[in-house]
């Protein structure tokens, strides 16, 4: 497809073990073996922990007609079971619920009345078949001295460009609180669309771009096919929001980039998107529709997840230089007020963002000019004074300047944004006026951005080999960004974010080869920001 501005994503289709070492619950070993059931093929997962409750969910397929996507195949009574042990003999609540194809047989059930803090297991059947075992566990109570929150943080998981070993990796980790996915879970493209420096390492299905309701039901059936993402689901409740390309790329209200006139009406295909996703994810749906919602982890945290794609304005162009139009907005009204609200409003030590799109405001002014496309296209970063390809925050500054005066005006302390979508490594003060903050130091927040699970990063689109040419890039983002205190632009996985009374680290961990489905990983980098400062320093390791 021809896009009609430059943008990020455009570029990177035309380019073309420390934290592993943990053992995984006995208990969850049969998880991933669930796929050996054929009824079972798309594993189990649990999400959204409450402190009184949970929601579980998986996919059955009762009959070899009844493919995800195909509409065929009969209504069926599924029994789910949760208990304390392994063996189920403690099942402290269980029942039964009906799935079709009217909603692809998927199941979602909202389970009330258990315990806070407290590791369940789960499991399905079918016809007297069962599901493999899935662990969970439930959230503090609300007012809970909690001392700690453990997260993997993951983006941007493309199966095209590769093998999800940085599932595998966090999977295989026994300290974990759960996984946040704060975007990119799946990807639009057609087959050869966008894959690894150009190449496909494992075709999409369907083989075209997805734009109808099947479409979308089958690919979100691929990824969780693939034993690594099950092996997480299975082992960790999630926190999900989605970016764009669980649409297409570089969403919004009203569009997107990857949609074309010929591809039909817009809001048919968005309707599409949504529907496949509540019914694949394990996340829970407003009484709106809204997928933005907040979670607490005793007095500790608070985390608030973002819809960064449903209600913005399109993002500006090269020529229009108007990114900080105040009628423009990233959020939204309400949910703008549902943050700065929650964020002023809440007792908990640590305001946790789970974050989309980078907020930290970034010039590439001083970059040599060849990392000038790539950069810009693949972040969404200014390019002097004008808005390049503005998909990130910095493409609606008079919204960021609402969000950080908020915090400043209400003296809001420890505000931590956990981001993706930018396929690089990222830590960073978030200044409350870039342009003073040489001087001054004034930060409103912190930033950790976590890197690509698979997707093309800087590397790849220049395809040089890693750790060679990037490397100025970086010194040079980081002269002209003082803010800036980490950048990494060339590697792949995953990081850990680890919460206690006294700061919030961040370890960043990268694979050695994304195209083999055995990589392995290695510990890189860990930053840190200390109660009540608003900065990030360097700390010597990673978390124990």
């Amino acid at each position: 497809m021809t896009p009609t501005t430059p943008n990020r994503r455009v570029l990177l289709k035309s380019a073309a073990v420390a934290g592993g070492a943990l053992l995984v619950p006995a208990a969850i070993t049969t998880a991933t073996a669930a796929a050996a059931a054929p009824q079972f093929a798309h594993g189990v997962a649990s999400g959204d922990p409450l402190p009184d409750g949970i929601l579980l969910w998986t996919r059955v397929t009762p009959t070899p007609e009844s493919t995800p996507g195909s509409g065929a195949g009969p209504t069926v009574q599924v029994r789910w079971e949760v208990a304390t042990d392994t063996g189920f003999a403690s099942v402290v609540q269980s029942g039964a619920t009906t799935t079709g194809p009217d909603r692809d047989h998927t199941v979602k059930v909202a389970v009330g009345g258990l315990n806070p803090a407290t590791t369940y297991y789960y499991r399905f059947t079918l016809d007297g078949v069962r599901s493999g075992t899935g662990r969970t566990r439930t959230a503090p109570a609300v007012n809970a001295d909690v001392t700690k929150l453990r997260l993997g943080l993951v983006s941007c998981s493309n199966w095209q460009a590769g093998y999800f070993s940085a599932y595998r990796h966090l999977a295989a980790r026994t300290d974990l609180d759960g996984v946040l996915h704060v975007g990119d879970y799946i990807y639009e493209y057609q087959v050869g669309g966008y894959g690894a420096r150009g190449v496909t390492v494992r075709p999409h299905d369907p083989t075209t771009e997805i734009l109808s309701l099947s479409d979308y039901r089958r690919r979100h059936a691929q990824y969780k096919t693939d034993p690594d993402l099950q092996a997480l689901h299975a082992g960790q409740p999630w926190f999900i929001t989605w970016d764009d390309h669980e649409y297409a790329n570089d969403t919004w209200s009203g569009g997107a980039e990857n949609h074309q006139p010929n591809e039909g009406d817009w809001n048919v295909r968005k309707a599409n998107a949504r529907q496949a996703y509540f019914e694949w994810m394990p996340v829970r749906q407003g009484a709106n529709g809204e997928i933005y919602r907040r979670f607490r982890w005793g007095k500790l945290a608070e985390l608030s997840l973002l819809d960064l794609r449903s209600y913005r304005s399109k993002q500006v162009t090269a020529s229009s230089g108007n990114a900080g139009d105040p009628s423009r907005t990233i959020t939204g009204d309400p949910q703008m007020e549902w943050l700065k609200s929650g964020l002023s409003g809440t007792d908990a030590r640590w305001k946790l963002v789970g974050n989309s799109v980078m907020i930290t405001p970034i010039s590439l002014g001083s970059v040599e000019s060849k990392f000038l496309e790539a950069l810009g296209s693949l972040l969404g970063l200014p390019i002097g004074s004008v808005a390049a390809n503005a998909d990130a925050w910095d493409g609606y500054t008079a919204d960021r300047q609402e969000l950080l005066g908020h915090l400043k005006d209400n003296k809001v302390k420890n505000t931590v944004f956990l981001t993706g979508d930018i396929h690089s490594s990222w830590g960073a003060d978030v200044p409350i006026d870039r342009s003073s903050y040489w001087y001054n130091g004034n930060s409103a927040a912190v930033e950790f951005v976590t890197t690509s699970v698979t997707s093309d990063n800087i590397d790849d689109i220049l395809k040089v080999d890693p750790r060679t040419v990037s490397v100025a890039a970086e010194a040079a983002i980081q002269v002209g960004n003082l803010h800036v205190r980490y950048v990494e632009l060339d590697s792949h996985g995953y990081s850990v974010v680890d919460v206690n009374p006294q700061r919030v680290q961040t370890d960043w961990y990268y694979l050695a080869d994304r195209t083999n489905p055995t990589s392995t990983v290695r510990y890189a980098k860990s930053l840190a920001t200390a109660d009540g400062s608003q900065k990030v320093k360097s700390v010597s390791g990673p978390v124990a």
